[in-house]
C-alpha cells in the first residue's frame, strides 16, 4: 500500500518516534504524555495518564509503581492500550497489545536519571491509597530522605513496563473530519505487520 508524507515508511516504531519527535517540537508541555487504559478484575476499564519514556526497535516503554491500580491491573491481566494526541500537529497515535514488566538494569538507570525529589516520592508515595493529607505525604518523603540520603536506590515496588503491540494506528486529521487513518496489525508480537487504511 502506498503510503507517503507523515505515513511514509516500513517500520512502525521508526514512524512513531518521528511524530514524537515532531510533537516535541510544537506541543508546550508533555509531547510523551498517553492515556493508558487498563482493566480491573471485573473487567471494568481504567484509564490514566502517564508518560511514554521510551520507544524500542519492537516496544513501548513507560514506568509506574507496581503497587499502584494500573500495576495491579497489569499484573493481573497483562494487556494494555494507549493514546497519544497531539492538539497542535493535529495527530494522534493509538497502540494496544500485552505488557511485560521492565525491571532491569534499563529501569534502574532511567530511575537515577530522575530528580531526587522524584525518586523520593517513588519511596514516599502508596500510590493510588487513600491518603489523609497532603502534609502526611510530604512527612513521608522527609522520612524517606532520612531513611535513603541523597542517591535512594531503585524501589522493588517501582519499575518499568513494556507494551509490544500487536496494533498500531496512526491517525492525522482531515478536513471535513475525513480524517486519514493507517493501521497496522500482526498476528503475533513477533510477526509480520500489515497494513490498512481504514475509513474515517
Amino acid at each position: 500500500m502506498q503510503r507517503t508524507g507523515i505515513f511514509a515508511g516500513e517500520d512502525p516504531f521508526r514512524l512513531a518516534q518521528s511524530w514524537l519527535d515532531a510533537a516535541g517540537e510544537q506541543e508546550i508541555a508533555d509531547p510523551n504524555a498517553m492515556a493508558l487504559a487498563t482493566v480491573d478484575p471485573a473487567g471494568m476499564p481504567n484509564v490514566r495518564m502517564v508518560l511514554l519514556k521510551a520507544i524500542e526497535a519492537n516496544a513501548f516503554v513507560f514506568y509506574t509503581n507496581y503497587d499502584s491500580a494500573k500495576g495491579e491491573e497489569l499484573a493481573a491481566n497483562p494487556a494494555a492500550a494507549f493514546t497519544m494526541h497531539w492538539k497542535s500537529l493535529k495527530r494522534q497515535l493509538r497502540a494496544r497489545g500485552p505488557v511485560e514488566r521492565e525491571e532491569g538494569s534499563q529501569a534502574d538507570a532511567y530511575y537515577s536519571s530522575r530528580a531526587l525529589q522524584s525518586r523520593l516520592g517513588a519511596w514516599a508515595s502508596k500510590q493510588s491509597r487513600p491518603l489523609a493529607s497532603r502534609e502526611a505525604l510530604m512527612a513521608e518523603v522527609a522520612r524517606a530522605a532520612v531513611r535513603h540520603g541523597t542517591d535512594p536506590g531503585r524501589p522493588p515496588h517501582w519499575g518499568g513496563f513494556r507494551l509490544t503491540p500487536v496494533e498500531i494506528e496512526f491517525w492525522a486529521d482531515g478536513a471535513f473530519r475525513l480524517h486519514d487513518r493507517f493501521r497496522w496489525r500482526r498476528e503475533t508480537t513477533d510477526g509480520a505487520w500489515r497494513v490498512e487504511r481504514v475509513a474515517p
